[in-house]
């Protein structure tokens, strides 16, 4: 009983982190001198996109957030300027997998050290068996959303999101929508955050 909780453990923390591993990743930073209350239009500078497609997708995705949040959008001369741009390029992920675990006591996990008998010492399995490790190209995307004053041209504000890409474009999309809902979740930023 005591060995199939273990492997339901370890199971749940080795998915848990590939879990991690494969999500989005969204951040944001700005000027925390600025007074984002004094903003209310904005202008579209440049959206540069690998995929065409995106410009268009992007600037309305931005626009639903901030227009939600009352800013209203201008065809030039907002009081902020919005400009995109994303990366596109191929990350290699590698994954071994484990076959015929053993059996019988050994080295391994059980009686020893750590946390509720996790650690070296007397276990199970008395050796690893194959391994198998393979090598993909994972396409990733960083999307950057830069906001900056549209007088003094400073930078403001800026959102960067990291994705895993998929082969299906709907999915993609609703990726970025995501993303693009995270960045501007606390936005505008409040004065002394």
């Amino acid at each position: 009983m005591r060995r199939s909780l273990q492997l339901v453990l370890a199971g749940a923390l080795l998915l848990g982190s590939s879990v991690v591993a494969f999500g989005d990743n969204v951040r944001t930073d700005y000027d925390h001198q600025a007074n984002f209350s004094q903003y209310h239009t904005y202008s579209w500078g440049q959206v540069k996109t690998a995929d065409p497609f995106y410009v268009g997708r992007i600037q309305q995705a931005v626009n639903s957030q901030l227009q939600a949040k009352g800013w209203q959008m201008v065809p030039s001369g907002g009081s902020v300027t919005i400009f995109a741009s994303d990366n596109l390029h191929n990350q290699q992920e590698t994954q071994t997998m484990y076959d015929n675990l053993g059996g019988g006591w050994g080295t391994g996990w059980g009686a020893g050290w750590g946390w509720g008998g996790w650690g070296w010492g007397g276990g199970w399995g008395s050796g690893v068996g194959e391994a198998t490790t393979t090598t993909t190209n994972q396409p990733v995307s960083n999307l950057v959303i830069d906001l900056f004053d549209g007088s003094t041209k400073k930078l403001l504000w800026r959102g960067l999101a990291t994705a895993d890409l998929s082969t299906n474009a709907a999915k993609n999309t609703k990726s970025l929508d995501g993303d693009i809902g995270k960045m501007f979740k606390g936005f505008p930023p409040k004065p002394g955050k």
